[in-house]
Order: structure tokens, then sequence, then C-alpha cells
């Protein structure tokens, strides 16, 4: 064996084998879990893949997707399930429908928002119909609306609170700013808008009204849609307020919501014991915020509160300034569907490949989601006609298309909820692609273990505006790209975050009118990717990344990643806690189980090659080393959960909880660092050592049984 001096891998290795010759083509990539033998076979079949591409399908799926606005719950999001299942049964899939019926509303009800004082006027809800997008006109959408409201009818004085986030609520108390009573408006942006509507209700507000300010897109970032890709005056961000401890439907935390006509009865709770919000909430245009911050006359705000309309922002409204703000949204119990297409393993069945996209939209979801969902119809087809000449992958992969995402990633977390043993058992790997397609800067964030595979399969794949390939144009100037790590708002919440399957969202983001009316086919073939290249370009990475994994005899995980991207986040972790807390010295069970980690990993990974070297390995063995690296990743997976919510059992990621987006590493200790707190740091100490000692007892354990 010829060790790879340069290898990021210390103990990477080019096997070396007495009259086998490989290309040089294969001899410089990375085939991680193969053996020399089937190398060659992979290398066919992958060159064989990326000639099927049809680029041109992906257009036709997302202008097909995309006629119509199709809310999660509507009779338009049917048809869309419908086209979806029947494009995968002709490529070849088993197709299931797993339905719900989830507490949620379709609409947006009755709504109104006026100036009362000091005169009359209603304020647009609504984006203008513009001569230039034939979309705009369409008689079925909507005003615009936050889902899980709540609803009222009040009128008071104003309050502005930047961007609502926890700090500018407690920023507002220490400049003695009451909002008790009063609607406060915040600009979107730095958070999840749920925990504007929080943070909002905590204070005492009696409503809360949400805006895009120009300063974050709009005229000052640019020429405004139609004639650019930045939010006009009409525009508004619609989205769900929904922020519980737990993910999924609202009256079924950690039980899925199946139907309730359905055979098996699931308890659910009371709507009043949920904790959903009780203010009324809405979202405005800047056109129409710009009525409210005009006529505002107290004192001004802090200079990094300064927005981009042309008044000085001030921090209340005065008395003189008074507005209306109406939300009647009814909530029922909704059905919702996720459609599940399967291509069955050909050698190991019970081991799945899962990729997935929502497809339920605010719209017409152009880019958010039904770029990713197109590029996903797509990628059924080109495997299916491997499949159908017989080149049928080993493992199973599953294309899941979920509803309700926009609601609160519900679908998706219904069906992680339902399938929760066998996903513990069976996933390896989970790939989201959210608006996967939509602009032509790519990218990607992943758990450890499937980063080096993000990478490799890039480098495989041509770059269709220039002359370099995917992952060249992708890492730019830097010796290599970053690799981002998974936060919230999307579905690999519940794989990655409540049940430890590792996960990955990638894809190619550019410019967005996000969640608003104009996010139609118009305005992705004038401003994503006029000559529609990139779909095909991320369903060829997409599916490298699909078929390396579900041919390998053994599941190409990086394990030896984990222990250095544990050690620089206990690093980070340890300087942000002294920055409160100078005397703190760190987390000596922790690395001393790290360096255990390490030391086992680099035996795991010797012993792996070493197996595939000699290429005898039974099919008995295969299944069971297979199985033992599924089992890694679930040494993080802690029934106890974490202190804001105990349905995010990961110790390595979570969503953060007060911003809803952000990627929290290591949350049992970024949830005391938020709060400044050293009162559990000996607990975190233990719990985490013993996560990170139950992998390496695991590693070693794997090493052993192959040596």
């Amino acid at each position: 064996m010829i060790k790879l001096k340069n290898s990021r891998k210390s103990s990477r290795y080019l096997i070396a084998f007495a009259g086998l010759m490989l290309t040089s083509t294969l001899s410089a990539q990375d085939w991680n879990g193969y053996t020399p033998s089937s190398m060659e076979k992979q290398a066919q079949t992958e060159a064989t893949f990326l000639k099927s591409v049809d680029f041109p399908k992906y257009r036709e799926h997302l202008q097909k997707l995309t006629e119509k606005p199709h809310v999660a719950g509507t009779a338009a999001n049917e048809e869309v399930a419908e086209y979806m299942a029947t494009v995968m049964e002709n490529a070849g899939m088993k197709v299931d429908f797993y339905p719900y019926d989830i507490y949620m509303s379709t609409s947006g009800g009755s709504s109104s928002v006026e100036l009362v004082t000091p005169y009359r006027r209603p304020l647009n809800q609504q984006e203008n119909i513009l001569d230039e997008d034939r979309f705009s006109s369409d008689p079925t959408l909507e005003k615009g609306w936050n889902a899980y409201s709540g609803s009222g009818d009040v009128t008071a004085a104003v309050v502005y609170a930047n961007y609502g986030t926890k700090e500018d609520f407690e920023r507002l108390a220490e400049m003695g700013v009451d909002v008790k009573g009063k609607i406060v408006i915040a600009r979107y942006g730095r958070n999840f808008r749920g925990y504007k509507a929080k943070f909002a209700e905590q204070y005492g507000a009696a409503g809360l009204i949400m805006y895009t300010d120009p300063a974050d897109s709009g005229y000052t970032k640019g020429l405004m849609y139609p004639e650019g890709y930045t939010y006009n005056e009409s525009a508004i961000q619609r989205g769900s307020v929904l922020t519980l401890d737990y993910q999924g439907d609202p009256l079924t935390p950690f039980e899925p919501a199946l139907p309730l006509d359905g055979k098996k009865r699931v308890q659910r709770m009371d709507p009043s014991e949920a904790a959903l919000h009780t203010i009324p909430v809405l979202p405005l245009s800047y056109g129409s915020a710009e009525e409210i911050i005009g006529n505002m006359k107290g004192k001004p705000v802090p200079q990094e509160w300064q927005g981009g309309l042309p008044y000085t922002y001030r921090l209340e409204g005065g008395e003189e300034l008074t507005v209306r703000l109406y939300v009647d949204q009814p909530k029922e119990f909704v059905r919702v569907s996720n459609v599940v297409g399967t291509f069955k393993g050909t050698e190991y069945p019970d081991e799945w490949i899962i990729l997935g996209c929502h497809y339920d939209a605010w719209a017409f979801g152009a880019t958010d989601p039904n770029s990713g969902t197109a590029m996903l119809l797509s990628l059924s087809e080109s495997i299916g006609k491997l499949v159908k000449s017989g080149n049928g992958p080993k493992r199973s992969i599953l294309i899941a298309h979920w509803d309700a995402e926009e609601h609160g990633v519900i679908g998706s977390s219904e069906w992680v909820e339902q399938l929760k043993d066998e996903l513990g058992a069976k996933a390896v790997a989970y790939l989201n692609f959210d608006g996967g397609v939509s602009g032509k800067n790519f990218g990607a964030s992943s758990s450890p273990t499937l980063k080096n595979l993000v990478s490799e399969m890039a480098k495989k794949v041509d770059y269709p505006y220039s002359e370099k390939s995917l992952y060249d144009q992708w890492r730019g100037d830097k010796e290599e790209p970053t690799i981002g790590n998974l936060g919230g708002g999307s579905d690999h919440i519940g794989f990655y975050m409540h049940v430890g399957v590792p996960s990955l969202s990638g894809g190619a983001g550019g410019p967005t009118l996000y969640h608003t009316n104009y996010d139609s086919f118009h305005f992705y073939e004038t401003f994503v990717d006029t000559e529609f290249k990139m779909g095909g370009t991320i369903e060829q990475w997409t599916g490298l990344m699909t078929l390396r994994m579900a041919n390998a005899e053994l599941i190409p995980y990086d394990v030896e990643r984990y222990a250095a991207d544990l050690k620089g986040h206990f690093a980070k972790a340890v300087e942000k806690i002294k920055g409160f807390h100078a005397e703190f010295e760190g987390f000596d069970q922790v690395d001393q189980s790290i360096a255990t980690l390490e030391k086992n990993t680099q035996l795991l990974d010797e012993a792996l090659v070493n197996a595939l070297s000699s290429g005898a390995l039974s099919k008995k063995e295969i299944k069971d080393i297979n199985k033992q690296l599924i089992a890694l990743e679930k040494s993080f997976i802690d029934e106890k959960g974490m202190y804001y919510g105990s349905w995010f059992k990961s110790l390595y990621a979570s969503t953060d909880p007060f911003s809803g987006y952000a990627s929290w590493i290591l949350p049992g200790l970024e949830y005391e660092i938020s709060l400044k707190s050293t009162d559990r740091l000996e607990e975190w100490d233990q719990r985490y050592a013993n996560a990170i000692s139950s992998l390496a007892n695991k590693v070693l354990t794997l090493a052993q049984s192959i040596r």
C-alpha cells in the first residue's frame, strides 16, 4: 500500500495490486468504500449517469410545477403531488403517499392593516400586478400572511424593534421603551420570523407587523423587480411563525399526526395546550411599512438600527400615530401528504439513501422550493434509465417530496417520527435540496462524515459557465472550499437532530424574491438561470453522491472527520466561555475522549482499507460492517435532549433556539454560552465525553472486528 503524503487524511491509501492496473483517472480519486474490482464498474456507471442527464428536462419539470400557486393543503398542491408521483412511477420507482392530518391554515383568512390617526389610510397587503410578469395577475394569489398567527383586532401605538431579535428587545428595555400593549414593527432578517413574534409576545406587545426593509432587499441593493431582482415596494415575504420547542404538527409532539380516519389512533393535544401565538401577526411590503415609519415621531433609533427608507427611524410612533391590525385566521385539521419514491436496492435493500425537498410553496415557488423539486424529478428519471438497463443501485434510493414544510418543517418531521426506528437502523444519509437550484453560486453544509463526499463529487462535474469543475468554481482562490454546518429552517432537521442520520443540504443559490408572489417561472427564467444549465449540473453532482453511496461495498463515510471537526468546535466553545468566565480551563474529559477517538478512527481507516484491498469480505461481513457504520452517528443522540427542547436530541448539532436558522454546533454548550452560565459546564463535559467515548468505542469495536 502506498501512503498519500499530501492527503488531509493521515491514513488514506492507494491500493496497489499485482496485475491490477487502474487508470490514472481512477487512481487520482478517493474511492472510499470500494474494492478495486468494483471501482472500475462504478466508474463506468458514473460516466453513463453523467451522460444520461437530460438538461432540458429540468426546465420542463420546473415550468409544470410552478403553473399555479400551491400552498400546503390546497387542491393545487394535490395536483403537484400527483404530477410528481406520475413522473416517478414512469421512471420505475415504487411510489408511496404518507398522509397526515395537521392542525393548520391553508390561507390567511381575513386581515387588514390601516393607519387610524393622524389620518385614515388602509395599507396595501398584496403585490402589484406587473405587465412584465403574467404570473402576477393570477387570481388565486393571496395577500401576505403568516401561518400560525394569532387572531385579533387591535388599534394601538407603534414601537420599532429593528430586526426583532432577542438582543433588540433587550435593547429596547434598556432604553426604557415599553412595548406592552403596542404594535411592534420589525424588519425581516437576522432570525426566524417566528422568534420575532415570540419575543414581541413575551414583552407584552398587542400585535406584530414585519416587513422587508430596502436596506436588506430593495432599491438600496440594486434594480427592483421587474427591472431587477430586488424587492420592489409591494413585495411581501410570507412565512410561518410557528415557534415551538419541537418540530412538526403542533398537536402531536414526538408522535406522527396520522390521519384522523386511519386505523391507528394518535393522542392529540387540545390547541389551547400548544404554545401557539395569540397576538395577530402580518407581513407588509416596505411600501406599506413606509406609511407607518414615515409618521413616527419618537426618539431616533441607534444608528445601527437605521433602515433604508428615506426617514429618520424612530423608536416610537408617538401618541398621535395609531395603527389598526386585524387578523382572523381560522385553523383546522388539514390533510397533507409526503410523496416518496423508491428504487429498491439489488443487494442491500434495507440500507437507504434518502434525498428530499419539500414541494409546497407560498405562491408559485420557482426558486423556493421547486427548483429543488424539479431537480429531484429529473434525477429520478436519470437513475431510472440506469435501473431499466439492468444497472440498479445496490442500496435503496428514496426520493422524497415533503408537504407543509413552509408551515413549520411539518411533513418531513412527521415522517421521521413515524419511521423513527426504521430510520435509525436503515438510513445511511439524508440529502436535502430545498430551493436547490435557485442560482449559480454553489455551496453546501454537511455533517462531518459526508463532507469528503460533497467535495469529491463536485470535482467530477463541469461548471457550465466557466471552464472549471464545479469544485474549482466553488473554492475560488481558496485551497479548498468551505463546507458549512447544518442549521435550521428545512427538512434535514428531523433526520439529523432528532434521530441522528448523517445529512447534508446543498445546491446553487442566487437572486431570490423569497416567499413573495413574484417567485415565479418568469422571475426564474429572467434572473436566476436564463440558460437553464444549473438544474442538470446540480443533478449530476447529486446523482454522483447518491450512486457513490448506493454502490460502495462499505458505506463511504469519512469517519476520521469526526475528531478533526470536534477539536475545532470545542476550541471555539472554550474561547467563547472564557469571554465571560476567564478562569475556565477547558473540558478535560472531552479532550481525552477526542484523543481516543482520533486514534481509533485511524485504526478503523487502516482496517477498512485492508479489508477492501483483500476483496475477501463476505456479504454477511459487509452487512455487519455497514450496520455498525450506520450506528456511529447515533452516539450523539441523547434521549434527555436539550434543555430548550428535548425533541432536539443531537448533542452535535441543533437549530439555534433564539434565531431559528443559525447552526448550533455543540448545542448543549451553545445554550449555556448564550445564557452566560457556568452552572452546567461540568455536566456537559460529562455528557459530551460520554457521547464521544461511545463513538470511539464503536469505532474501535468495528476496527477490531475486521482486522
